[in-house]
């Protein structure tokens, strides 16, 4: 299927207005909207908020008399179902577009080829496709929540350059510098959920929170939310007086059925649920599908060696980001994945390299791992 230049410029601005809401769609996709009449831009918008009006109806109100025999790029399929708001579809085609160009299907059982199938029978022309690795990239976590259920990982770290992320008597702070720690910032504003295991609330004491301005223009805005937080705790070890618990937003601990929970901590703020055990600890991928069932789209993890090592075992890391500073931690420090030894080079785990960036004296890398069977 071929698409002009001018569609191709359409659908960039669909994608970008997107973007403004990456921080505050949640649990909806990043969706952004173009209406263009004889190649002229008459109408713009973005889902800006859930429960708020979706792109396709902020374009059309901007677009105002000007839909008739109009084209609209949309970077996901317009829904067709009514929830907080109604179905996309019922408002292009009373708008009377004459052709809508998707970017992507939505593989969300309640639209999943519906939305486009009611365009059609109304007439309308519908294109699918342009610009649809770019769409993808915008809502990976909501994308694996609808295919499989449970959000996207992403393991954040920092590192020395001699790949270690603490000293051996487990001193880390700080080893990236202030840019790099106000750029994890963004991508906790961006994410749904903050995992963490009980190695680390121990030995840290964690805040896991987002600062009030952590958004930005590149990042989709202020952020106006925290994160859920998750604690990953089989034996329910998590202090009540855990600064985390202390703060705003909600917190999730994880543990084991058949351990006792202390009467401070199931007195506390945080919800407590049990899950199934796994070699002794809570069952990393039924956590996931528990958080994939409560809308969490993106989840990123900033933990130790062992739960890090342990979700890349399993293979249920989808994204990794890697702050590398210029320094060296020497012998005996801590390796960032806890991982049994390999003994034969066929057993490697394989990374695709995303991108790379400089963050004051620091590098971002950005890594995807090769999985299985995907």
């Amino acid at each position: 299927m071929s698409f002009s230049t001018f569609d191709h410029r359409c659908m960039a601005t669909a994608l970008r207005l997107a973007n403004k809401g990456l921080n505050t769609t949640h649990p909806n996709p990043r969706v952004g909207c173009v209406i263009a009449h004889n190649e002229q831009v008459v109408g713009q918008g973005w889902h800006e908020r859930a429960g708020e009006a979706h792109a396709e109806i902020n374009a059309l109100a901007d677009a105002g008399k000007n839909t008739s025999g109009a084209t609209a790029y949309v970077t996901l399929e317009p829904c067709s179902h009514s929830g907080k708001t109604p179905p996309c579809t019922d408002a292009l085609i009373t708008a009377k577009v004459s052709r809508v160009v998707c970017a992507l299907e939505d593989p969300n059982p309640e639209v999943s080829g519906d939305g486009i199938k009611r365009l059609q029978q109304a007439g309308i022309e519908v294109q699918l496709g342009l610009m649809a690795a770019q769409a993808e990239e915008q809502n990976t976590g909501f994308l694996m929540r609808m295919r499989h259920g449970r959000p996207w990982v992403r393991i954040k770290l920092a590192q020395s350059i001699d790949g270690h992320i603490a000293l051996a008597n487990g001193s880390s702070q700080w080893i990236s510098g202030p840019e790099s720690r106000a750029d994890v910032q963004r991508w906790r504003a961006r994410s749904d959920a903050i995992l963490t295991g009980i190695g680390t609330v121990l030995a840290d004491d964690p805040s896991l929170n987002v600062r009030k301005h952590a958004g930005g223009r590149e990042s989709g805005g202020e952020n106006t939310r925290q994160p859920l937080r998750v604690i990953a705790d089989s034996q329910w070890r998590t202090p009540s007086d855990a600064r985390l618990l202390g703060l705003a937003g909600d917190v999730l601990i994880a543990g084991l059925r058949e351990k006792d929970m202390p009467e401070a901590l199931a007195s506390s703020a945080a919800e407590l649920i049990v899950l199934p055990d796994k070699d002794d600890h809570v069952d990393l991928q039924q956590l996931l599908l528990e958080l994939g069932r409560r809308g969490i789209n993106e989840v990123q993890v900033e933990a130790g060696a062992k739960l890090c090592g342990a979700l890349m075992q399993q293979e249920l890391v989808d994204e990794v980001l890697i702050y590398q500073a210029p320094i060296l931690l020497g012998g005996g420090a801590v390796s960032p994945f806890a991982t049994p030894r390999l003994d034969n080079m066929d057993d490697r785990v394989h990374l695709n390299w995303m991108d790379t960036r400089r963050f004051g004296n620091d590098q971002r890398l950005r890594l995807r791992p090769v999985k299985q069977g995907r």
